[in-house]
């Protein structure tokens, strides 16, 4: 199957599925980090966990991305 094939199909597919499929995806892109890389994401998931209302929301990180990138 090519890949134009995959996109149209993945379009036809549930909510359900598409959120299976990016939980696959992200499985297989858990493997490309590295040792430090790993431990780093850990670290900072504990650091959230012992004080979750530190973190902001997407939109607000993006607009601040946004502006310090001019995008």
């Amino acid at each position: 199957m090519s890949k134009a094939e995959i996109l149209e199909q993945i379009a036809k597919l549930t909510q359900v599925e598409r959120d299976e499929i990016r939980q696959k995806l992200d499985e297989l892109e858990e493997d490309a980090l590295t040792p430090e890389e790993r431990a780093l994401v850990d670290k900072r998931i504990a650091e959230h966990d012992c004080n979750p209302e530190s973190a902001i929301k997407w939109d607000e990180f993006k607009a601040r991305l946004d502006q310090k990138f001019g995008r």
